[in-house]
């Protein structure tokens, strides 16, 4: 029933996948998964249910969801393109006129007790008001997640009406139509399209979160997270061609119905997008009409232990989107946190997980970024600027660091207790991983740079249960000694529910170690151990560790043929990883001045003359008494980024963190080559 014969999406539909880049993929798949007919285990699932979910449109064109009530094998399939339905006529049930003879409807099969769901559409056959079949247009299967768990109990007879009758509502500001739309944890929608040759494909589906995961404002919209899903879009898809929508929540404790029809609008660009944890897009709405039927189904639904889905806890909600939206105001300003928790992980890594004590939420981090700390101390001037990854996924939705104690910084973090306060920045940082692509990921760490590792593994492991997207990974840690081995039961967690796509291997280079008892290998990541663990296949690989260990593992894979640009690393220190590219940068490189350079710091007043040979920006703003922020001396954190108001500027290595146009990292930069009269440099420091 598509306008385009030759795929098997709708225009609608392809917008969307477009938009996301999986068009090609899902072409091959929708010819696969979209079937004119009901699978066998289609036809034994829909006997089962209690209840069924449709989709109808009446003679004005609005579309309403429904929820019908049954007992068990009130739904049968006589044949694979039949679904059949013993249902009475409902007078009180607005939907109930879009279901006549020859009327076009969505059905939504949903066993809560499993998850299990399956949808069709198709084409109305009635010859009483008892029951009615229809003919199926198109079936496909849906995934598990996003359901909440519940078991039905039938309270009254299946035909007898409630104790209330239905209200049609004017306003959804106040009462009981607002407590159980922003309480909702599930709703259903329903929408449709006119084809260009007349027949109607009808829709709908199901919609979970977290209590609360549809905000209702003041003028009555209402506006949705779009979660991942299997990548259909049927029902935005539906809206881009026709925004006519039709919602149906339940309270399932007193079987109250709110049915709704109005209008949808997509939005597949929105700052609301990032803010919400797990937002893919956002979608809103406005109701023309509103029926609320008190005591409305026959049915309650008790909600299981443990019920709630796993997929919708890794999501947000809008009190937490809402504060990272006002900590999105302020991306480069300073910020006090609060030590909210310590953890010791060995005798020398302390973890410490910060809160915002300004009310504002924490801004989305990468898996791998890090914050730049700052800290004043007794008897100091000048505060210190120090960067620390964070050990956790973006799924966590906190700041944790993990400090080995090691120089004066680290060990003043190390001092603190909790309630103590720091100042800290927004994460950044290029060294991150891309849990969407399909290469498995080696990740190597050494001592302390387990620290993004864990975060990077532990993402991958998210995102493959949250969109069903499996990308393997393969962490090798090492470390002296056995208790030094940092998160051991955090990622002995994090495997044992990756269900085999994520691996772990230990290496201890304490000699008197035992293989197999204190650690999976005795000696050092290095290319013989890879060799020897590593599955012949293609990999991307990560690496984070000393100095020394970074230059050995990275030449020792180029020397394999391992492309730069598969190899990504992430050192701290002076000491900056040399690479040897197989391509020029894209970003323009200067030319370093030659001659002596004038070099003004315009937000200071100062001023200074730089000479070849003499050092980094940095080094000369500190030699004028002036303290920029700073954290790894070596361009890979991007602390001491700055504004050039004037001149340009070169590189003494190339900076592994990605510069804006127009600005600096001066931990290694010195002044460029500018032509004309006035060969000075302006920063803004």
């Amino acid at each position: 029933m598509k306008d385009d014969v030759s795929s098997p999406w709708h225009e609608g539909e392809l917008t969307i996948q477009r938009s996301v880049g999986v068009a090609e993929q899902m072409d091959a798949r929708g010819r696969i998964r979209l079937r004119k007919f009901l699978l066998e285990q289609h036809r034994e699932f829909f006997p089962l249910l209690p209840f069924v979910v449709l989709g109808a449109v009446d003679p004005d064109g609005e579309v309403w969801a429904t929820l019908r009530a049954g007992p068990p094998g009130f739904l049968t399939s006589p044949d694979p393109k039949i679904l059949s339905f013993r249902l009475k006529r409902d007078v009180d049930d607005p939907a109930d006129i879009g279901t006549n003879d020859g009327d076009s409807v969505g059905v939504l099969g949903i066993d809560l007790s499993t998850r299990r769901r399956n949808r069709l559409n198709g084409i109305i056959r009635r010859s009483d008001a008892e029951s009615f079949s229809l003919e199926v247009i198109q079936s496909f299967g849906n995934c598990p997640r996003y359901i909440q768990r519940r078991n039905p109990i039938l309270i009254r007879d299946i035909d007898a009406r409630g104790k209330f009758p239905p209200q049609i509502l004017s306003s959804l500001i106040n009462g009981r139509a607002r407590e159980i739309i922003t309480q909702a944890d599930t709703f259903f929608v329903a929408s449709y399209i006119d084809a260009k040759d007349g027949s109607r494909q009808v829709d709908v589906s199901h919609r979970g979160g977290k209590p609360g995961f549809v905000r209702l404002d003041e003028d009555g919209t209402f506006t949705i997270p779009d979660f991942n899903g299997n990548l259909f879009f049927n029902t935005l898809g539906n809206f881009l061609i026709n925004p006519k929508a039709g919602l149906l929540f339940v309270d399932f404790l007193t079987g109250d119905e709110l049915q709704l029809t109005g209008e949808a609008k997509v939005l597949l660009g929105s700052p609301e997008i990032t803010a919400f944890q797990g937002a893919e897009r956002i979608w809103q709405f406005r109701a023309r009409q509103v029926i609320y039927r008190p005591d409305g189904l026959p049915l309650r639904w008790s909600l299981e232990g443990g019920g709630a889905s796993p997929n919708s806890l890794m999501t947000g909600d809008w009190h937490e989107a809402k504060k990272r939206l006002r900590a999105s105001e302020l991306p480069n300003s300073w910020r006090v946190f609060r030590v909210a928790h310590i953890k010791d992980e060995t005798a020398l890594v302390r973890s410490l997980e910060l809160e915002p004590t300004d009310g504002g939420g924490l801004l989305r981090h990468l898996a791998g970024q890090h914050i730049p700390i700052r800290i004043q101390l007794a008897g100091s001037e000048v505060p210190l600027v120090r960067t620390y990854t964070l050990s956790v996924p973006p799924s966590e939705n906190k700041y944790r660091i993990s400090v080995k104690r090691d120089g004066i910084v680290s060990r003043y973090l190390h001092q603190l207790n909790v309630d103590d306060t720091i100042e800290v920045r927004a994460p950044a940082g290029g060294f991150t991983i891309d849990a969407t692509q399909d290469r498995p990921a080696v990740l190597l760490a050494a001592g302390i740079g387990i620290t993004p590792m864990l975060a990077m593994v532990r993402h991958l492991v998210d995102e493959n249960a949250r969109t069903q997207h499996v990308r393997q990974a393969w962490l090798f840690q090492s470390a002296r000694r056995k208790d030094e081995l940092a998160f051991s039961g955090e990622i002995a967690g994090t495997i044992g529910v990756s269900k085999g796509y994520a691996k772990y291997i230990s290496v201890l280079s304490d000699p008197d170690a035992v293989a197999g008892k204190d650690a999976d290998h005795v000696g050092r990541i290095d290319l013989a151990l890879l060799k020897r663990v590593l599955p012949f296949d293609d990999y991307d690989f990560y690496l984070c560790g000393p100095s020394s260990f970074m230059q050995e593992t990275y030449d020792g894979l180029r020397r394999l043929k391992i492309a730069d640009e598969r190899i990504h690393a992430e050192a701290f220190g002076p000491s900056s990883l040399r690479r040897s590219t197989d391509k020029p940068t894209s970003r323009s490189i200067e030319v370093p001045a030659t001659d002596p350079t004038r070099v003004i710091f315009g937000e200071s007043g100062k001023e200074a003359r730089w000479h070849p040979g003499t050092g980094t920006l940095l080094e000369l703003a500190e030699d004028r008494g002036l303290s920029p922020s700073y954290g790894c001396r070596s361009g890979n954190c991007g602390t001491c980024s700055v504004k050039i108001l004037k001149g340009t500027v070169a590189y003494l290595m190339e900076p592994s963190f990605p510069v804006p146009v127009g600005e600096a990292l001066i931990c290694c930069s010195i002044p460029g080559q500018t032509p004309g009269e006035d060969p000075s440099l302006h920063l803004a420091v």
